[in-house]
């Protein structure tokens, strides 16, 4: 019901499985993707000028960001270093401001940035400080981002999953898929797919007045009362 033909999209991380998701749903809309299987780090915004650009020359325009690329380690908070704390903050942050400073010297008026957050970002984990803290930085980053690059014509959202499905992960956390299928209305984990379809609209002219948003893709896990 989307078409995107024409249109050159940038999905960051998109070796995983969530990105790869992504990815086959803007190929499927009519997009041409351009998938950066890495992440944004070492020296974050030579490498974000570089992938930015190249995707650019490739087919002389960018309509559209996915900054999906983040990793998500488990460490608990009382014996976390500050290195750890900073290796998950400069890859889930500082990488999609480098990216989205980047492209949008390239975008269009009417062109998208969308960041992959989590609704960790509102709901944190245990083990989880450093991701959760990540993940709420990026929403209010794409919200301040919206209200500056909107005189631009540029549209900045993000996209927050719950727990998405992977291979293996019925069997190496059968107790916390369980907990989930429980508390979630629709009752089943996520698909990459669900989280694609989020980006497509986000990318699209049915989304042409929606910016600063967070669209939040879990299933309906935070109508989930606490008490």
């Amino acid at each position: 019901m989307i078409d995107l033909s024409g249109q050159v999209v940038l999905v960051t991380g998109a070796g995983g499985t969530i990105g790869a998701g992504i990815a086959d749903c803007f190929v499927r809309a009519g997009a041409t993707v351009l998938r950066h299987l890495g992440r944004a780090d070492g020296d974050l915004r030579t490498e974000a000028e570089r992938v930015v650009a190249e995707a650019a020359a490739r087919h002389g325009r960018l309509d559209a960001v996915v900054n999906n690329a983040g990793v998500q380690p488990v460490e608990p908070l009382p014996g976390m270093t500050t290195a750890q704390w900073r290796s998950v903050v400069d890859t889930n942050v500082t990488g999609p401001f480098a990216v989205t400073q980047a492209a949008v010297e390239h975008l269009p008026s009417g062109g998208s940035v969308t960041h992959i957050a989590s609704i960790e970002g509102t709901h944190p984990a245990p083990g989880h400080a450093h991701y959760a803290a990540s993940k709420a930085a990026l929403i209010m980053h794409a919200r301040a981002a919206a209200l500056e690059y909107g005189p631009r014509g540029i549209r900045v959202n993000t996209v927050s999953p719950g727990l998405i499905g992977r291979p293996g992960i019925e069997e190496q956390w059968p107790e916390g898929v369980a907990r989930w299928r429980a508390a979630a209305p629709l009752g089943r984990l996520g698909t990459p797919e669900d989280v694609g379809a989020a980006c497509v609209f986000l990318a699209s002219d049915l989304a042409q007045w929606i910016t600063g948003h967070d669209l939040v893709v879990d299933g309906g896990v935070v109508t989930r009362p606490t008490w």
